[in-house]
């Protein structure tokens, strides 16, 4: 199986990548934004690879970072989501923009992706709220989220980042008692996760 591909951009349009590696070329289908980030031919790219092997056909999903490959295949080992719309899904929404969402019961959010309705957003909601765990969010990222936009300092920043993670306030202020008033976000963020993670 490949794992990852790094080579020389042969041709690229909005949805397919072509890649060499030592002569061969590897058609590699990517979401719109991972095609723009690769560059112009003739620059070097690296991406994560998830191989698909079926009976008729073999194809390679290329992502930038890993946590989208990983994310790509919670997605396609859920019911009802092939490869197409697990690409449509990370092209709307990151991997921690999709775990806000499920922590926070989002319909709307995923209805945005196209081919999505309401009904199959609430079961989307249902099946990969079990397999992406709120916990897994990036305490930096999700801190980050937030920061820019409140303005009460470093607590009230982690108490807005665990209520849009989905977390009720009598959690919230059951771990917040024990943390100080000031400090890193990021790290009270995390330390407020594992806190409630062990509750």
């Amino acid at each position: 199986m490949i794992g990852s591909v790094r080579g020389s951009l042969l041709d690229r349009d909005a949805t397919e990548l072509l890649v060499e590696v030592a002569g061969i070329g590897y058609r590699v289908q990517v979401t719109p934004a991972t095609a723009a980030a690769a560059g112009e031919p003739g620059s070097e790219v690296f991406l994560h690879i998830h191989h698909q092997v079926r009976e008729d056909a073999q194809t390679l999903y290329g992502f930038a970072r890993i946590d989208d490959r990983r994310v790509f295949e919670v997605l396609i080992a859920t019911h009802g989501v092939g490869p197409s719309l697990a690409l449509a899904i990370l092209s709307v929404h990151s991997p921690t923009e999709l775990r806000r969402i499920l922590a926070a019961d989002d319909v709307a959010a995923l209805c945005l992706v196209p081919g999505v309705g309401r009904k199959t957003a609430a079961r989307l909601l249902v099946e990969l709220k079990s397999k992406l765990q709120a916990g897994e969010i990036d305490p930096v990222a999700a801190a980050a989220a937030v920061s820019g936009r409140s303005s009460g300092g470093t607590r009230a920043d982690v108490r807005e980042a665990l209520a849009e993670l989905g977390y009720g306030a009598d959690e919230i202020a059951r771990v917040l008692v024990d943390l100080p008033d000031d400090g890193d976000s990021s790290e009270m963020l995390r330390d407020a996760l594992q806190r409630l993670a062990a509750a």
